[in-house]
Parts: C-alpha cells; structure tokens; sequence
C-alpha cells in the first residue's frame, strides 16, 4: 500500500508524494480501506506479507490499525504474516511506534541514508542520525526484531572513507537487514536543478563505494542477496524478494503498481483520482522469459538452467550460455552448477549486463 504524503520532499526524492494535513489523511485512509474491501479475494491462497510504503508511511500513525484490519478482513491473512512499515525517524517515534506495534507491524523499514548530518542535511532529510538511532533503540525496547536500515551511496562531497563511517555505525546497531541505493539524480527533483554545484564522485568513485559495502558488509554477517539488499541469516525481505521471483502482488495507492494472473496494471499518480475511485490502468502482461532473466539476476542466486526449463520448456539457447561464459572471465559472473549468477561487480553493471543478455533470442 503506497501512502503517498511526506511533510517535506528530500531533494533526490521522486517518488509520488504530496504534502498532507489530517483532514486529507482521513481522506485517503477512507479511500484506502475502501479500495482494500473492493479486492477482497483477489488472492487464491493466504496473504503472508503487507507492506505500507511511502511517501511517508508512519504519517498515518493512529489509523494504521483500520487499514491493517481491513486487509485482514478482505484477504485471508497467514498468521505468521510479515507486516513491514517505513518509517521516517523524525522528532520522537515513541507514540508512532507503540501505535504500529498494537497494530500489528512486526518488520520495520527506517530510512537512516547516512551516519553523518552533514550528509543528511545535503540530502534534504529532516533528521539527525542520534534521531535514527532513537528510533532504532525504542523500537527495540518495544520488541521489534525485525529491522531494516536504509543508506545511500554515491552522495556529494561523498568517499569510501565517508561509507565506512556510516556503515560501521550501522552496523553497531545490529539490524537484521540494510538497504542499500546509490543515489541517481532524477528530473523533477531538487538536485536535478542544481546538478553541476554537488560535487557528486564519479562513476569508478561510486563503483569503489559500491564494492566496498558489498565486501564490508558481507564481511560483517550480511548476506548480499539482492543487488541493493543484505540480511541477517533468515531475515531477507520476504515482501520485496517477491518482485524479483515473479510472485503475483498486489499494489493499492497513487503510482502503486501490480502483478495479479498474468496482467500488469497501476494507479495513476493522482491522489485526487484515487480518492474519487477511480480504477487502475491495464500495463501489459506479466511473466515471460526476458522478464524471469532480468528479474532473477538481480538475486544472488541468478538463473536456475533447470527451473528455466521446466517452466518454459526450452533451454537456454546457446548464444546466451556462451556470453555468461565469457561475462565470467571477466569476473561480472559465477556458474555454479545450473546457476548463472552475477558477483559483486556484475551487480554494480546489471543494467548493461542484462540488455546484452536480452539481445540474444531468448
């Protein structure tokens, strides 16, 4: 569920968002639970992950208990059900996070991006990093086990030895998963504005940040497994890991999209249309084979030969073994087995690797 508001735009941020007040995020809730009741049964068996999304989230903060209730009361929901809320950790959370606890969030995402204030001012974001890790120790106290932790990479002024501040201090907080996005400067955002003032670092200073998180954090207990994502032993994101297995989900919210028996479809980024109740847009179809290629290169464990196969019921065709081949002795990916995997310094290419791929006759 995307909620689509934020008190202030970050200045890299182009996610759909609008600034809100209380009589427009009752608005909304009510639309929200509304559209919730109208895809009631979509899903054949029990739903096992929610994930609210943002925007800013935890701005609902009392109202989450409806709208999480009206999902279980729509949708067959497994008991064991993993319920993530983003959470941006500014002024005090104390009252947010007791209300999502009574609501049944048991997986919290907070957007940390950097250790150092400098950075976080730069970056637009409205807290420090004590108020970050407030938030992570409170959640804590509350008994949530559960926790991601978001940083940015590539930020102006930015440098390896500026990530290894950040990541040693996030990784003394001992949460469960780290996100990890390099940042990319998107038209219609405030950086886009003043690019050429930020002192950004280039390509190969970025592909250095990237490859020493990947080897410090692996180094640390996380395992890398997804391009952007690192977990603690059992902890990956069950929610996000689904996009990248083809699972069917569903997207409800302004610019929330989904993946249900084979069709693609998206909301409109129009808050005032979904308010109104208004449908979504057809997108295509979903599944195939080029996108199982480019959506299971982005896991660790890449593409199975086998499961390949079976469900599309050809091989992988030559041409494209013999460019996995030769992507390996370049040391931008491992064949293990039946498995053709991207390693570290594949990920950081993917884009270029996967569009290579894709030009063979898949």
């Amino acid at each position: 569920m995307h909620i689509p508001f934020c008190e202030k735009k970050c200045k890299y941020c182009d996610f759909y968002s609008s600034f809100c007040d209380e009589k427009l995020l009752d608005e909304y809730t009510e639309a929200l639970i509304k559209s919730i009741n109208q895809w009631g049964g979509t899903f054949s068996c029990p739903i096992d992950t929610i994930y609210l999304g943002g925007g800013t989230p935890s701005l609902l903060n009392h109202r989450l208990t409806s709208v999480i209730n009206a999902v279980k009361n729509s949708f067959e929901v497994d008991e064991n059900c993993e319920i993530t809320l983003e959470i941006n950790p500014k002024g005090n959370p104390k009252r947010l996070l007791e209300n999502a606890k009574k609501a049944g969030v048991n997986r919290l995402s907070i957007g940390v991006q950097s250790a150092d204030d400098k950075e976080l001012s730069v970056l637009g974001r409205q807290h420090t990093f004590k108020a970050a890790v407030d938030t992570f120790n409170f959640a804590r106290q509350l008994g949530f086990d559960n926790i991601s932790l978001d940083v940015m990479i590539g930020l102006p002024n930015s440098s390896v030895d500026s990530l290894r501040k950040t990541l040693e201090r996030i990784v003394d907080l001992k949460p469960e998963h780290i996100s990890s996005y390099i940042l990319k400067i998107e038209e219609n955002t405030a950086f886009y504005k003043i690019f050429d003032t930020l002192n950004l670092p280039d390509d190969d200073a970025v592909a250095d940040q990237y490859l020493f998180m990947c080897e410090y954090l692996e180094q640390n207990g996380y395992n890398h497994y997804e391009i952007s994502n690192f977990a603690k032993a059992d902890k990956i994101s069950r929610h996000n890991i689904k996009y990248w297995l083809g699972v069917d989900y569903l997207g409800i919210g302004p610019s929330a999209h989904s993946a249900v028996g084979g069709k693609r479809f998206y909301y409109p980024r129009d808050l005032k249309a979904f308010i109104r109740g208004n449908k979504p847009c057809e997108d295509g179809e979903s599944g195939g084979k080029e996108e199982f290629i480019m959506l299971r290169l982005r896991l660790k464990e890449g593409i199975n030969s086998i499961e390949y196969k079976n469900l599309f019921g050809e091989n992988l065709p030559p041409e494209f073994i013999e460019k996995c081949l030769n992507f390996q002795r370049n040391g931008l990916m491992r064949i293990v087995n039946n498995n053709y995997c991207l390693t570290d310094s594949g990920m950081l290419i993917s884009n270029g690797i996967i569009t290579e791929l894709l030009e063979c006759e898949i």
